[in-house]
């Protein structure tokens, strides 16, 4: 079976792309498909072409590998979309699985499309930092319209062929088999001339208020970044300038956002989530445990979110509660989530039932016992974990998963309770935990293969991207956060107002800086963390200027007051008692205050971040630099397009980073130091590692 089969039924050339797992348009498709094409040209007696992917999709789109090959080397796309779009014989896309990207633009340049009523078609290029650039900016809002273009496009997000055969998208949606109706349905269009080419459509009456509201929408959802801007660019051109003229600027644009640091940065995530799934040590022999039912302890805002998780995937829930009281106020939490997303329109009120009917509260830890993994959410107290855990050894079955929500706490010490250390491991949720799309999963000294395996399954099933970690304090993420904060605590220290910091860090693209994060987490989080670290270490009792706003009662945004003042629109306003607060301590202190920038203030933030991060990859809590832009994505807001602190710091060159955190009085870690010496980068210790 060659990479393009080429099959004769009759007078239809059948065209089967044989490029596993996905068809991607990688080196050999395009010329096993220019040689199809030859084939028809050249003979009489075939009247039309089915183009249809073998497997189990169509063509789920460009080999994103080959975007840093020169030109010359890359799959020429364009090169037979042209040919495709100008081919003398009717031509059909026969749609099955997905047709995203690249190969929804080889359906578009087709003259007709069929597909079976379970595919997928979309344009998710924004996604990588690019934009379609093989015709899709110019054929979509041909076929479907503007207005539903952008929102493709900018979304990223595929539809169903349902809806595309209402749009125009589709021609015919296929019920039986898609090869023999895709053939039957070519015979019948084979003598339809003119051709119908969108290409030759035109676009008329959109008014110029879309695409303004579309530019002033991408400043929120796409905040920063360069191609959402260039998608809109080019949708409008359909609609004032011929089709040549935007295929032609399409290409310009296409290699100005490719060869952008934001382009880069995104790729570099997608493939970092893939790497994030490989776990030393484990195989696809791994042995797994089904999970059928989950136990959760704890109804508060933590548990309550985790156990949306399973019943969203429709694995029962057994939720434990101290007091009725706790246990209904979490009941009622769950219950108000789901409705709010039904009156959305994202769920009916069928399926809020049918999630609920899953739900079995109880007060009774004993009615844990035939679950299959037990998740405890309490509070951060080691003495109350080991107790919760001594308790679960005794209740739980052989073989249940026992797990900690623990963000900070040493899951060794919680394991060493139990009689099956090897069956505890830590799953730690980021809130609000039915959102959030991170799971930390640690690994203890003896958790075995077969739970870490299994939980990583179960964070696929339950929607979560799962990245494996060790144990240390605040394993990956937390650890870097408390030494973001301490930096940020400093800058303020030294002359920097909360929201200098904060404005700093949201220039950059986070949703949130660190003092905006503070308050949401509560304050009285980090407070407590640091009197027990103080503790355990024998240190006096912390008495910073943060300190003492959370000793005033200002606990962040939950009392309405922390280092900002809060409204019912929960929005962040600077409060003259804490500026007051803050300058008394640094006159009490002596620390002398003065003018920070804001590339300062961005520096010493995000360095502070990937110098903890390097330290933390020597030490090996994390496997790979890749996993901490993923864990600091999908958990921490650092935006996609920069890459993660580890991508971002690649990218700005580990030489001056290591040069910035010296002039700043930093300590750069030995890897850092020592990748920067070899004019190396994280992603390259990466490569070498997996290679070694």
């Amino acid at each position: 079976m060659s990479i393009v089969d080429q099959t004769r039924e009759g007078d239809i050339l059948v065209l089967t792309i044989n490029n596993p797992p996905v068809n991607a348009f990688s080196p050999g498709v395009p010329e096993g498909l220019h040689a199809g094409l030859d084939a028809a040209e050249g003979d009489e007696g075939i009247r039309a072409v089915v183009i249809i992917g073998g497997g189990r999709t169509f063509v789920a789109g460009a080999d994103i590998k080959t975007f840093d090959l020169p030109r010359e080397q890359a799959p020429d796309l364009r090169g037979f979309i042209s040919r495709l779009d100008a081919f003398p014989k009717p031509t059909v896309a026969a749609i099955h699985g997905t047709a995203l990207g690249g190969g929804l633009e080889i359906a578009l340049a087709c003259h007709y499309r069929v597909a079976t009523k379970d595919a997928k078609m979309g344009l998710p290029e924004v996604k990588l930092g690019v934009l379609p650039g093989a015709g899709g900016t110019q054929r979509l809002p041909r076929v479907v319209g503007v207005q539903k273009a952008l929102e493709m496009m900018l979304s990223g997000n595929p539809i169903k062929a349902t809806e595309a055969k209402e749009l125009g998208l589709v021609d015919q949606l296929v019920e039986g088999d898609l090869r023999e109706e895709a053939v039957a349905f070519a015979r019948e269009h084979a003598n339809t001339r003119p051709l119908p080419r969108i290409s030759e459509r035109t676009v008329e009456g959109v008014s110029p208020q879309v695409f303004a509201a579309a530019r002033e929408g991408i400043g929120k959802t796409h905040r920063g970044q360069l191609s959402p801007g260039f998608i809109i660019d080019l949708a409008e051109m359909t609609t004032t300038q011929p089709f040549a003229v935007g295929w032609e600027e399409e290409a310009r644009l296409f290699m100005a956002a490719k060869d952008s640091p934001q382009s880069r940065g995104l790729r570099h995530i997608f493939f970092a989530e893939r790497e994030a799934g490989k776990i030393p040590g484990l195989t696809r022999d791994t042995p797994t445990t089904d999970i059928r039912s989950a136990g959760i302890i704890g109804a508060g805002t933590m548990g309550g979110g985790i156990a949306m998780n399973f019943l969203n995937a429709g694995i029962p829930v057994t939720i434990v509660e101290t007091g009725q009281e706790a246990l209904d106020r979490g009941l009622a939490v769950i219950r108000r989530n789901y409705e709010n997303t039904a009156k959305k329109g994202r769920l009916t009120m069928e399926d809020v039932e049918k999630r609920m009917s899953l739900l079995t509260p109880t007060l009774n830890m004993e009615d844990l016992a035939d679950a299959d993994i037990i998740i405890e959410a309490v509070f951060e107290d080691m003495g109350v974990k080991k107790d919760i855990f001594t308790k679960l050894d005794a209740i739980a079955k052989p073989g249940a998963i026992l797990a900690t929500n623990t963000s900070t706490l040493d899951v060794n010490e919680i394991a060493s309770v139990t009689g099956r250390p090897e069956q505890v491991i830590g799953l730690h949720f980021f809130s609000p935990a039915n959102v959030m799309r991170l799971l930390e999963i640690v690994r203890a000294d003896r958790t075995s293969d077969s739970v870490l395996a299994t939980s990583m399954a179960l964070a696929r099933r339950i929607g979560k991207v799962g990245v494996v970690v060790g144990v240390c304090d605040g394993f990956v993420g937390n650890r870097m956060i408390h030494r973001y904060g301490d930096e940020a605590r400093k800058l303020v220290e030294e002359g920097a107002n909360p929201q200098d910091a904060d404005a700093a860090m949201n220039a950059l693209g986070l949703p949130m800086g660190p003092f905006q994060m503070s308050d949401m987490a509560g304050l009285d989080v980090g407070y407590l963390i640091r009197q027990h670290q103080a503790k355990v270490r024998g240190l006096p009792k912390p008495d910073g200027w943060l300190d003492r706003i959370v000793e005033r009662g200002r606990k962040g945004q939950k009392t309405g007051a922390g280092i900002y003042d809060y409204g019912e629109d929960r929005k962040p306003r600077p409060n003259a008692e804490v500026a007051q607060l803050i300058e008394d301590y640094r006159a009490e202190k002596g620390l002398e205050s003065r003018e920070l920038s804001q590339e300062e203030i961005t520096e010493r933030l995000v360095y502070s971040l990937v110098n903890e991060g390097a330290q933390i990859l020597d030490e090996g809590i994390a496997q790979r630099a890749g996993d901490i832009d993923v864990i600091y994505i999908y958990g921490y807001g650092f935006p996609a397009h920069r890459g993660g602190p580890m991508g971002y710091a690649d990218e700005v060159g580990l030489k001056n980073v290591v040069a910035a955190l010296e002039k700043y009085g930093q300590t750069p870690a030995p890897l850092l130091r020592r990748l920067a010496e070899e004019g190396g980068s994280f992603a390259g210790w990466d490569r070498a590692k997996s290679q070694a």
